[in-house]
């Protein structure tokens, strides 16, 4: 690994860490606010995920490519840009990042820290949701390759679009996914169901490597300047410091 992966990893990270928490974090206070109006709930927890996306991705993208999802950091690797060495590392951080982004959700609404999720995610209908969700965000992704400043700004309106669209709510992300499973909130996601939604996701990132490189091949291949702006996965095939 270069000598850069570590603070590549914490980046990711605590990246994942900060998404997870806010996407929890969120549900707790937006389901407190609302009243028992799930709706109301429902958007103020994709106000908030969409906002952190635009944020977090514009902080880390230039360190780590701002990847926070094992889906979008194995589809770069079966697309060849990058290595498939750095890949269970990049994938470990994640999972454990959104873990404790849980942990400190549960924390600052003074809930138990550790939860098992009751609530019911399961089903063709979500798990359609979930394929959806998924290659729609790596659709974001890759379309936006030209544009990599669009980027941030992609990756959160795909997702806000995804609360109200899909029925799975757009989790669209394996290390979210498994951190929603030990919270018992309005975010949660009962730990018997998260396997499902996880090999839908990986489905559909395994579909959208030929099927994105096919259809927005040519308009997403990069520009031969590009500026200091952020992206998902940025050079990553290229030696670093």
């Amino acid at each position: 690994m270069a000598a850069g992966i570590w603070r590549r990893l914490a980046a990711e990270g605590l990246g994942t860490a900060l998404l997870v928490a806010v996407v929890i974090g969120s549900g707790i206070m937006a389901e407190r606010l609302a009243g028992g109006n799930a709706a109301v709930a429902l958007l103020g927890n994709t106000l908030a995920t969409g906002a952190v996306l635009v944020v977090l991705i514009t902080i880390f993208g230039p360190i780590s490519g701002a990847h926070f999802n094992p889906a979008v950091t194995l589809y770069v690797t079966l697309s060849r840009e990058f290595h498939l060495r750095e890949l269970p590392a990049y994938v470990a951080v994640q999972i454990l990042g959104g873990l404790a982004g849980a942990l400190l959700a549960h924390l600052m609404f003074e809930l138990p820290l550790i939860q098992i999720s009751t609530h019911m995610r399961s089903g063709y209908g979500q798990w359609v949701g979930e394929f959806v969700a998924t290659f729609a965000l790596l659709a974001a992704i890759v379309g936006s390759k030209r544009n990599p400043a669009a980027t941030p700004y992609m990756v959160g309106l795909v997702i806000m679009a995804g609360y109200w669209f899909t029925s799975s709510t757009s989790f669209a992300n394996p290390a979210v996914t498994i951190a929603r499973s030990i919270s018992d909130t309005f975010a949660g996601i009962r730990p018997i169901d998260a396997p499902g939604f996880i090999v839908t996701q990986l489905i559909a990132t395994a579909l959208a490597v030929p099927l994105l490189a096919w259809l927005l091949g040519s308009a997403a291949s990069r520009p031969a300047k590009q500026p200091d702006t952020p992206t998902m996965a940025p050079s990553p095939m290229k030696k670093r410091a």
